[in-house]
């Protein structure tokens, strides 16, 4: 068996993508279900192809070079020739916030904002502007990530999942815009200390925030990026690595 893919519950429930022989399943990571895979090897997670699965034995993961897919628009600032159909629909501007002060701006096509501030693990975000396509947002997003930033790296994001968001510094950032739209997310958490960072499948699910899976596990909280998960082969069972315990565990 090996972990091929995961869903961060925006268009349904969370779970992680299995593969058994060709098939894959979704093992449901709602709160209070328990899982338990034991990490082994890791490699190419292989392709999904309408519901099964071919796999790859390169070791690049959790894609190899011939898997990996390159986003064109990764990048762009909006100097491009919209080479993609995506493109020329509706985009949306948008920033984000993540406990306790971390913000970024962002683009997507208009239908998709909200369900891509879930994929990100938004704690807030304000819907700043709407344009007729994505090379006039990436360019207006250009302008705006020289003050605010583009980018939030997962382990940012873990750091604040037991605070909230500073509220003075995202109304002071809001008042320098006039947004359509605010929103306010709640993953239902319930986290009083910041979790562990670890890769593990095994334990008590907590929630899921963004693609960060948060585990309960021997007394403490793990924060795992489902995304480095991808691409092991697991057994079923307790696993057997020695994993930090968080100061609460003693507590």
């Amino acid at each position: 068996m090996q972990i091929v893919g995961y869903e961060s519950g925006t268009d349904g429930p969370p779970a992680l993508l299995i593969a058994d022989d060709g098939s894959v399943s979704a093992v449901a990571l709602d709160p209070h279900a328990e899982i338990t895979y034991a990490l082994e090897e890791r490699h190419c997670a292989g392709v999904l192809d309408d519901g099964s699965h071919i796999p790859c034995p390169r070791d690049g993961a959790p894609y190899c070079d011939d898997h990996t897919s390159r986003w064109p628009c990764a990048r762009c600032t909006g100097e491009c020739s919209m080479p993609v159909d995506a493109c020329r629909e509706e985009h949306a501007i948008y920033l984000a916030a993540f406990a306790p002060a971390t913000f970024k701006v962002g683009v997507t096509r208009s239908w998709r904002l909200d369900t891509r501030l879930r994929e990100q693990g938004a704690d807030r975000a304000a819907h700043l502007r709407t344009v007729a396509d994505g090379r006039v947002a990436r360019q207006i997003e250009a302008e705006i990530a020289t003050d605010v930033g583009d980018r939030v790296r997962v382990p940012t994001k873990v750091r604040g999942l037991h605070e909230r968001v500073d509220e003075a510094a995202w109304d002071t950032l809001l008042a320098e815009f006039d947004p359509i739209e605010t929103y306010d997310f709640d993953y239902g958490l319930d986290l009083v200390d910041r979790p562990v960072t670890e890769t593990v499948a095994s334990g008590t699910v907590r929630g899921v925030q963004g693609r960060v899976l948060l585990l309960d596990n021997g007394g403490s909280t793990y924060a795992v990026d489902m995304r480095d998960l991808v691409g092991y082969d697991v057994r079923p069972g307790e696993s057997d690595r020695n994993l930090q315990s968080s100061l609460g565990a003693f507590g």
